[in-house]
């Protein structure tokens, strides 16, 4: 990611800029360690977020191939210098770190460090990591270190930066938790309330047809038939409720893939033509990816179980850095003039809601008797 020494006001503003653009946690790291290595013209940066347990629970690089970070093995201890930053809390500027009384070595594949600035990321009392920058890409005066007093300045006014970046992250990490046990809580309300009521409705349909197995068969029979459909519809219930129940996917397979293994499902449990086309999407923010994913699954429920549709069209594809989500039924639409009503029973609020908190758009074009097409646009990373 480095290229070469910046410096300057619009370097260190580019620099805070795009700390304060990620919201997850990983990317708000990398981008601290890779704006500090370029800002202050380093040869390797790194940044350890602490555990409770004498290790790391995060531990980024910059300057480091994968190739080498593979052959260096587990991640570090909080020790030697790592440790004095974390415990003592104070900047470090040293000429050769080898030399420091505190150093205690490091793996054979290790990268050779010599000259050494590092210093706490700090939110009030508490440390929330050690960021430090090794190998200052200059010459350096006979037994001094490369970096200087306006480097530790520097990397000082982005640490501090960095500390709110990273509480941004944390803040917005944890809402999305309570986002996630909220749509699980909404999920197994509408569980309970639609399957409870197929289920209702099976058993008065079983009995009636016990009733009348003897005395009227043919009737007997046609309750059966009704058992059958009520059985089928609450197979549906469930089925879908289990696809909106897996988000992890989206974590391991990537956006495209985790809309194209629900859509298949949804096309298997449902009676309508339910496709999936992705064209030239690269991965997205986490967030957005989440959003799009939600509301592709809004207005799938929309399509299949309240317009009546027999043919629901899926379509991803990439417009810019970005990407735009396309769902397109041909059931029985609405007047988006009627919105307010509209919208609480169709989620369209909540969908505006996704979209928005990711700084992106939705759309919907619909008619009674027309079919409904929801479209949302995300900008990208």
């Amino acid at each position: 990611m480095s290229h070469g020494p910046r410096s300057g006001l619009a370097a260190v503003s580019s620099a805070l800029l795009a700390m304060s653009r990620h919201l997850e946690v990983r990317d708000v790291l990398k981008t601290i360690v890779a704006s500090a290595r370029e800002l202050l013209d380093a040869q390797y940066a790194a940044l350890g977020v602490p555990d409770d347990h004498g290790g790391f629970a995060q531990f980024v690089v910059d300057g480091v191939s994968d190739e080498q970070w593979k052959a260096i093995g587990p991640l570090p201890r909080q020790h030697g210098i790592l440790a004095a930053m974390l415990h003592e809390a104070t900047p470090e500027r040293l000429a050769d770190v080898r030399e420091d009384p505190r150093f205690e070595g490091w793996p054979s594949a290790h990268p050779d460090l010599v000259d050494f600035l590092g210093l706490p990321i700090r939110d009030g009392e508490e440390v929330m990591g050690a960021l430090f920058l090794a190998n200052k890409n200059c010459p350096k005066p006979a037994g001094g270190c490369g970096f200087t007093a306006d480097d530790e300045e520097l990397l000082g006014i982005l640490a501090q930066h960095a500390a709110i970046a990273l509480t941004n992250a944390r803040l917005y990490e944890r809402s999305r938790e309570l986002t996630i046990a909220e749509e699980r809580s909404r999920l197994a309300h509408e569980l309970h309330d639609a399957v409870s009521q197929k289920l209702f409705s099976l058993r008065l349909t079983a009995q009636a047809a016990a009733t009348l197995v003897d005395r009227d068969p043919a009737r007997a029979k046609g309750e059966l038939q009704q058992v059958a459909a009520l059985a089928a519809e609450a197979a549906d219930e469930l089925r879908a409720a289990v696809v909106e129940l897996r988000p992890a996917a989206l974590d391991e397979d990537g956006l495209v893939a985790t809309l194209r293994t629900q859509v298949q499902v949804l096309d298997r449990a449902h009676t309508a033509r339910v496709t999936f086309a992705g064209h030239g999407v690269k991965a997205l923010p986490a967030a957005q990816e989440e959003a799009l994913l939600r509301v592709a699954q809004e207005a799938l429920h929309n399509a299949l179980r309240h317009a009546a549709a027999d043919h629901v069209d899926v379509t991803l594809f990439r417009r810019g850095t970005g990407a735009v989500l396309r769902v397109t039924d041909d059931g029985r639409g609405f007047d988006p003039r009627t919105v307010r009503r509209a919208g609480r029973h169709l989620g369209l609020v909540s969908m505006r809601d996704r979209a928005n908190g990711v700084g992106g758009t939705l759309t919907v074009e619909s008619a009674p008797g027309k079919g409904t097409t929801i479209e949302m646009e995300v900008s990208g990373g």
